[in-house]
């Protein structure tokens, strides 16, 4: 290829690099799919952040797990997750105790009432998904899966 082409093309081109144009796509899809995930989430009167954080703790299957624990299995990392777990304990979502061992430590289990909004977010969480990425189908999504797993390790 030509000098003189290669700079045409760069020229219309808006990103430096194909890194950098995949880098911008990835980064604008997860915001479009955060804003539909808040949308979706807004009437229960959480955020996205404490909905992950809900199920985590569903996940533990009733073992209540420390912030550092909470923390490590967050998707984004929330500096500061004692005042996400303030307002879930607000809510009576979750319910925060001294661990027996070491009074230091804070353990947060999930309430009955945080089970049974996680409950009723399933269906409407799943269709949304559905909604967002299930036209690309099992193969593809599949694919892209692989890929992102292999970006996430450089």
């Amino acid at each position: 290829m030509s000098p003189k082409l290669q700079s045409a093309i760069r020229q219309t081109r808006p990103f430096e690099s194909l890194e950098q144009e995949v880098s911008l796509t990835l980064t604008r899809l997860a915001s479009d799919l955060n804003a539909g995930q808040a949308d979706l989430l807004r009437e229960s009167g959480i955020t996205w952040t404490q909905y992950n954080a809900l199920r985590i703790l569903r996940g533990a299957e009733g073992s209540p797990l420390s912030c550092g624990e909470i923390g490590e299995r967050m998707i984004s990392r929330d500096s500061d997750v004692t005042r996400l777990l303030d307002r879930l304990e607000k809510q009576a979502l979750v319910r925060r105790e001294r661990d027996e061992r070491d009074r230091r430590v804070v353990k947060t289990r999930i309430t009955a009432k945080g089970i049974e909004l996680l409950a009723e977010l399933d269906k409407p969480v799943s269709d949304m998904h559905n909604r967002q990425l299930g036209h690309l189908g099992a193969t593809k999504l599949q694919t892209l899966l692989t890929l992102l797993e292999e970006a996430g390790e450089p």
